[in-house]
């Protein structure tokens, strides 16, 4: 008797035509390779691209109204469930590109906030999200009637539409207030951790940069923090922080952060400046970017960008060319004063990269020589776990150690420094 074969039912990806306009303001297969990259995270197949050069957008089809139609029909023909812009689209736009196409039409910002939903996990990157998403949908309620009422299941519907949402605009706008008092709630917790970590002289290091970039790998090489690390945009979205030892003893707190984007929507941008702002608020900023992109160094320049709107510029920010393994051309990567080449992946440049951010922080460390009495052996644990403690032994006067420390630390123990004249 033959053996049952059982297969498993698969849910197929949504496939996707992704459209868009050259208007000549940025490099439009630039912009969408990344949309392609968007559209893969959401869990959809990118499988047709249409790009029409035009002065400016159509204002009823975005695309003027013969290639819009050309799209339609190729909808129909090749079976496609989702049309996906690179850029805003009005309500109108959207209401006659689904008449033309018969499928579901979103655009940049509706996928961006999509995936966002798909990946936050904490409470605040929920509310985030949730605010980001209603801030975007008030101003396109009108003439949506019934088709807002109720968001079905796809891309372009995660978040809020996972229960139904009520369109009525009283009732965003009381949701929306509701959200940003739940924020300010988040946002006010969070200070008092920071103000602590202030006065117990805690310096932080924030992973900032372009989305992709491979940030959370790095969180996870350096602190084994088990940051989702995948290769997917917007992978990691909820700020993480891990304390790491440096190989001068001090101890710092690493805060890996959302990924950036070019054209990154305004409410978004909005929704997570107490996220963005957190990483701004940093002692140290290391700007990550993936050297084996050929926009590696637009991809540094959005993130400066963005740290500058953010009142970041006087912070100091260690560029990181990481994937440096992915090289193939070396001569061909961006040079920058200061740069640090690294892979996250294998390890490659990991010491250099500890050693430059021990080159910038606030309170340089040094070396002491300490003779601590029997009766003080408990600072020897102090300087073991917030100093390194570079050797030690015991004598007959008491524990002999020489050690690294900060100048909070040596506070604590300068009076049995035996070159203490040396350090002032």
């Amino acid at each position: 008797m033959p053996d049952k074969q059982y297969y498993e039912n698969e849910e197929q990806p949504q496939r996707a035509l992704l459209a868009g306009i050259d208007t000549g303001e940025f490099d439009p297969e630039a912009s969408m390779a990344e949309l392609s990259e968007l559209t893969r995270s959401a869990g959809a197949e990118p499988a047709f691209t249409l790009i029409q050069k035009r002065p400016s957008p159509d204002a009823a089809t975005c695309l003027g109204s013969g290639m819009a139609e050309e799209a339609g029909e190729l909808v129909k023909r090749e079976g496609l469930d989702l049309v996906v812009f690179d850029r805003e689209l009005s309500p109108t736009q959207i209401r006659n590109l689904e008449k033309l196409c018969g499928v579901r039409v979103i655009d940049r910002t509706m996928l961006i906030l999509d995936i966002f939903a798909l990946r936050a996990r904490s409470r605040e990157g929920k509310l985030q999200v949730e605010l980001a998403q209603l801030r975007y949908l008030l101003p396109r309620l009108m003439g949506q009637g019934a088709s807002l009422s109720r968001l079905g299941g796809g891309i372009g519907t995660r978040g809020p539409g996972e229960t139904k949402l009520e369109t009525d605009r009283r009732h965003i706008r009381r949701r929306i207030g509701s959200l940003k008092a739940q924020l300010k709630d988040v946002e006010a917790a969070r200070s008092v951790i920071d103000k602590r970590r202030r006065k117990n002289g805690t310096v932080t290091v924030a992973l900032v940069g372009y989305t992709n970039a491979g940030k959370s790998t790095l969180m996870n090489r350096l602190t084994q923090a088990g940051v989702l690390a995948e290769d997917k945009l917007f992978a990691t979205l909820d700020p993480t922080a891990r304390a790491l030892k440096l190989p001068g003893g001090k101890t710092v707190m690493l805060i890996d952060t959302v990924g950036l984007l070019r054209r990154l929507p305004h409410h978004l941008v909005e929704a997570f400046k107490s996220t963005l702002e957190q990483a701004a608020t940093a002692d140290i900023l290391l700007n990550i970017c993936d050297a084996s992109s050929p926009e590696a160094r637009e991809h540094l320049a959005v993130t400066e960008e963005l740290l500058q709107s953010l009142g970041a510029g006087d912070r100091p920010v260690i560029p990181v060319l990481n994937k440096w393994d992915a090289v193939e051309d070396k001569t061909l990567a961006p040079r920058l004063p200061g740069a640090v080449h690294i892979s996250a992946l294998t390890g490659e440049g990991i010491e250099a990269l500890l050693s430059q951010i021990e080159e910038n922080l606030p309170e340089k460390t040094f070396e002491v020589q300490l003779l601590l009495p029997f009766s003080k052996s408990g600072l020897g644990a102090r300087l073991r776990e917030e100093g390194a403690v570079l050797s030690e032994e015991y004598v007959e006067e008491g524990l002999r150690l020489k050690a690294r420390v900060d100048e909070r630390l040596y506070g604590l123990v300068k009076e049995f420094d035996t070159e203490r004249e040396a350090h002032g």
